[in-house]
């Protein structure tokens, strides 16, 4: 018997509204803004440095400022003693000059100065050269998930799920773009996780449609889809409760070097848990999935008796 609590299908136009509508925000402010890109990808300098104890990030700032580096990235490495700052592309000076510079700059009003503990320089090559193959990454992992999905399910689960994980990826990429976030290879790392997250979510609904599809015979595949929804409700739900708890703590504990690969994670499993209900689930409905798509094929002649 088929139990129905939530009608989550029956709204599945006012979720294509609102993933419209998020989609057209995200897409526009890619155009328009484009993301803020970290020296991961465009190069840059890193430099740090030491102090004798606990250093102060807002002090270290603002003498950057002063000296001229106002759109350097300061954050503590490691413990709260060591800072790791980060320096975009600088015309004109060389890394040696640079890491001087900058040098003097935290060390111009403080009484316990710092120590120059190592600088590195990313070259604009090689970021050109991460950003293309993390957009290879990406492409490549949509296109294997299209196979799997594909051969283990049905091709109309398979676009609907590719479809999912593209939706969370894009309003993902907004909501970095519409905040102003910088988006450095964590992050990057955070967005192929979430893609992980999201299909194995995905997976367990497809799962259970599947298994309902060869379990009842009446109903309609819109009734069997949402029953199956609703029974793997309860599962999403926990799982993601148990995330986001473990994301939150990373957010406002883990520090600064993990602090926005752990913002793109938090979002994307709201974004990841809504697609797998309202996105691949109602796009494989759309396409019209239904029984005989699921049903094990019988061999020909498997039914007869054959005589001894």
């Amino acid at each position: 018997m088929l139990k129905q609590n939530i009608d989550f299908l029956g709204r599945r136009k006012i979720a294509l509204i609102v993933s419209c509508i998020l989609l057209v925000v995200s897409i526009a402010s890619l155009a328009v803004r484009g993301l803020q890109l970290g020296i991961d990808f465009t190069g840059g300098t890193l430099v740090e440095v030491g102090y004798p104890q606990s250093a102060d990030l807002a002090a270290v700032r603002g003498a950057l400022n002063e000296a001229g580096f106002g759109d350097a990235t300061v954050q503590h490495y490691g413990t709260t003693k060591d800072v790791l700052i980060r320096l975009k592309p600088q015309e004109g000076i060389s890394n040696e000059e640079l890491s001087v510079k900058v040098l003097e700059a935290v060390n111009k009003n403080t009484a316990e100065p710092a120590q120059l503990r190592r600088v590195e320089f990313v070259g604009p090559q090689v970021g050109d050269e991460l950003a293309q193959d993390g957009g290879l990454a990406l492409l490549f992992s949509m296109i294997g998930i299209l196979i799997y999905v594909a051969w283990r399910f049905e091709y109309k689960f398979a676009l609907g799920s590719v479809a999912a994980l593209v939706h969370d990826v894009i309003i993902t990429l907004g909501f970095f773009s519409v905040l102003g976030l910088e988006f450095d290879s964590t992050v990057l790392a955070a967005i192929l996780a979430l893609i992980g997250y999201s299909l194995n979510d995905t997976i367990v609904v497809f799962d259970r449609i599947r298994e309902n599809f060869r379990k009842f015979r009446k109903g309609t595949p819109e009734e069997i889809m949402n029953a199956s929804l609703n029974e793997t409700l309860s599962r999403t739900i926990l799982t993601s409760f148990t995330v986001v708890l473990v994301l939150l703590a990373l957010v406002f504990l883990g520090g600064a070097i993990i602090h926005n690969f752990s913002i793109a994670l938090l979002f994307g499993v709201f974004v990841g848990t809504y697609s797998s209900v309202f996105v691949a689930s109602a796009l494989a409905l759309t396409w019209g999935v239904n029984a005989e798509d699921l049903m094990i094929p019988v061999k020909e002649g498997a039914d007869i008796d054959h005589l001894p």
